[in-house]
């Protein structure tokens, strides 16, 4: 790996961090600072917040033939656009850009029509309207940065982010990203510019837009990192890090400093926000750490994400809760010592591609968590087939991540005593070192991690936690 390419950060960028001109010009100061430090910078941003919604919206009103209702938004979004330009761009500038998104609004409109007239929006048109926010903001973007003397310059990220033509959720083919990325952004580096690409959008080798899914400007920003070797990747939110819990359940909760990638990974698994698990995998493959920042707060040195974090005296790192379960119990007193049931049992959820979360099994039983209703009638229609299946939807996954679980004498009894005016449905330990989960009803998720919070964090390791704030909040109800 060269030196050059060890100063090299990938910076993403948020919608909310991109929301307006007032953001995009933080996001330029951040990005400057970055520089002047003599790090070379490449930049992913999202859509402006909420653009992608909006998009959907449009899409959904013209299926239906609303035409008039797509085309509204899509003006509400023009205009928005072309003022935040405005805002940031002296008038000569603007003109240019100006043309631009009247252009591309032209297409989106264009496109709603078409949607509109055949009432049917197909997977393959939607990747291609939803990739309109992040075209369009990383074009405003980059063009703000080279008058802020970035030296920024717009790449598609289509032409570098390379994927299977699986739409809605595209899978990366990482050799050939590598090598469109060393063909087209690296050059833009070595210059000492500041490449600026839309994050989530991408495209088949037939050139057809596709998309990353959700978390996809995470997983776009890794993607670009480690094909290229980057010495860093920097998720830039609206939160200072990575916390031990919700703080919108627990206002207490503290930033963890520092995280391994298996405990981030289980961690955005079973429900945390900050990060979606498949975004960091190629940053795990080539070893560059991960830093959650907060665009609003860029003194905050947020939480760094490596191979293998510090040892904390603290059980666990952090707890997250994953709602609207549901559990499916399939018993069979047919298949007693029968040899391939489990078999049987999961090629049914394999062959509808949904996700199991838990199991839990007897010799004649078989309960499961899944977190997609969407295709439960088929599957149990057909687990109905083998066995006597019922299920239980509104139910909440409470997940505790940290360091040996498994190795500590008595976890398992602090953790059930925490919540022990709670009831149980069913518990997952063993299976992973640093993972200890169990399945509640959706009501008391909120009343348990409060509950878990206050016992195994009330006295957190400062080594590995933010304690600063609540240990001030303490002095101050003393005096």
């Amino acid at each position: 790996m060269s030196t050059e390419l060890k100063n090299l950060v990938v910076m993403k960028f948020g919608g909310t961090s991109v929301e307006d001109a007032i953001a995009i010009t933080r996001t330029a100061s951040i990005v400057a600072g970055r520089r002047q430090r003599k790090l070379d910078t490449i930049v992913v941003v999202s859509a402006m917040s909420k653009v992608t919604d909006q998009l959907i919206a449009a899409g959904k009103a013209a299926s239906i033939g609303d035409k008039s209702a797509a085309l509204t938004i899509s003006a509400s979004l023009r205009q928005r656009h072309l003022d935040t330009a405005s805002q940031l761009l002296p008038s000569e500038a603007f003109i240019g850009i100006q043309a631009w998104l009247n252009n591309k609004f032209d297409s989106l409109d264009e496109l709603l029509r078409g949607i509109a007239v055949v009432k049917e929006l197909t997977m393959r048109t939607a990747d291609l309207l939803v990739s309109f926010g992040e075209r369009l903001s990383s074009r405003i973007i980059a063009e703000f940065f080279v008058q802020q003397g970035l030296a920024g310059v717009h790449v598609d990220a289509r032409k570098c982010i390379i994927t299977d033509d699986q739409h809605g959720k595209a899978v990366p083919q990482p050799a050939a990203i590598e090598a469109h990325l060393r063909e087209l952004v690296l050059p833009l580096v070595q210059q000492h510019q500041t490449p600026v690409l839309g994050g989530f959008i991408a495209s088949t080798t037939a050139g057809v837009t596709t998309t990353l899914g959700r978390g996809g400007s995470d997983y776009t920003a890794a993607l670009v990192g480690g094909g290229l070797h980057a010495g860093a990747i920097e998720i830039w939110t609206d939160v200072n890090g990575i916390m031990t819990t919700d703080p919108r359940i627990c206002p207490d909760a503290l930033r963890v400093k520092s995280i391994s990638f298996e405990e981030a990974a289980e961690l955005a698994y079973f429900g945390a926000k900050v990060l979606h698990p498949a975004t960091i995998l190629p940053a795990v493959e080539k070893n560059i750490p991960v830093f959650v920042l907060n665009s609003r707060n860029p003194s905050n040195e947020g939480t760094r994400i490596t191979a293998t974090a510090p040892h904390s005296r603290s059980p666990f790192k952090c707890i997250a809760a994953k709602k609207k379960l549901t559990i499916i119990d399939i018993v069979s007193s047919g298949m007693l010592m029968s040899h391939g049931y489990m078999k049987a049992v999961f090629d049914i959820f394999d062959k509808h591609k949904v996700v199991i979360d838990m199991v839990s099994t007897s010799e004649v039983s078989i309960s499961v968590t899944v977190d997609s209703n969407e295709r439960l009638p088929e599957i149990c229609e057909e687990l109905g087939q083998i066995a006597e299946v019922k299920y239980e939807s509104g139910k909440a996954l409470i997940c505790l991540v940290g360091e040996d679980i498994r190795g500590q004498n008595g976890m398992a009894a602090r953790v059930f005593s925490a919540v022990s005016h709670i009831n149980v449905r069913m518990i997952s330990q063993g299976a992973s070192e640093i993972n200890m989960s169990f399945m509640i009803e959706e009501s008391d998720a909120e009343e348990a991690i409060r509950s878990l919070h206050g016992v195994f964090f009330a006295d957190a390791d400062p080594e590995v936690f933010d304690v600063t704030v609540r240990d001030a909040a303490k002095v101050a109800a003393a005096v």
